[in-house]
């Protein structure tokens, strides 16, 4: 049976060495959206906003590695499989994300290169950012109950940022914006759940 997002929290971080790792992934999870903002861009049209969404997820992976230093004695150096929670489902998750999202722009609106990325960008990074507003606030709750010394408030902030800044660039993009994005939704949904799954295997 798969636990809910609020049990495996607590579980988590109720251990050090779990909560570590959780850390990790999660550090993982936003450099991967890091790195898929910035191959989307446009060497020439890249915009303000585009640049700064990147430069703060890239700070997002940058803040939660450095969480891990408030355990003492544990360690989390790299990305490997070791230093992670549920490492197949948590690196399967956004790269799938991607790819199906880019599917569904191909048969739908018949994109390809520039534009293609671009669109994918806007749909996979407007799904990430509904997930994030509600996962990091749930975490945070739990962080509060166990009166951690982890706190993950300023990204809560910039996420609910970015998320008016997708759907403004949404609106720009196509007066049909919220059909296409429900449907990347449905698509996180299902790769959310998959992940879930994983880690309620991994705990037990």
């Amino acid at each position: 049976m798969t636990a809910t997002l609020p049990t495996l929290l607590n579980t988590i971080v109720k251990n050090d060495t779990l909560h570590a790792r959780w850390l990790n992934t999660l550090s993982l999870m936003e450099n991967t959206g890091a790195r898929k903002i910035s191959a989307s861009e446009d060497p020439l049209t890249v915009t303000y906003i585009i640049l700064k969404h990147a430069a703060e997820e890239h700070r997002h992976a940058f803040y939660l590695k450095k969480q891990i230093e408030k355990f003492p004695g544990i360690s989390c150096p790299t990305y490997s499989g070791e230093y992670l929670l549920a490492p197949a489902y948590s690196k399967y998750y956004l790269n799938q994300l991607d790819v199906q999202v880019c599917r569904y722009l191909k048969a739908e609106l018949n994109l390809k290169g520039a534009e293609l990325r671009f669109a994918a960008y806007l749909l996979v990074t407007y799904a990430i950012e509904v997930r994030a507003d509600e996962l990091y606030p749930v975490y945070q709750d739990v962080l509060d109950s166990a009166k951690s010394k982890v706190n993950v408030k300023s990204i809560i902030l910039e996420e609910e940022g970015h998320l008016e800044e997708m759907i403004n660039q949404l609106q720009q993009f196509s007066p049909d914006w919220q059909n296409h994005a429900d449907v990347a939704v449905e698509i996180e949904t299902g790769l959310f759940n998959d992940w879930i799954k994983g880690l309620s295997e991994e705990l037990g």
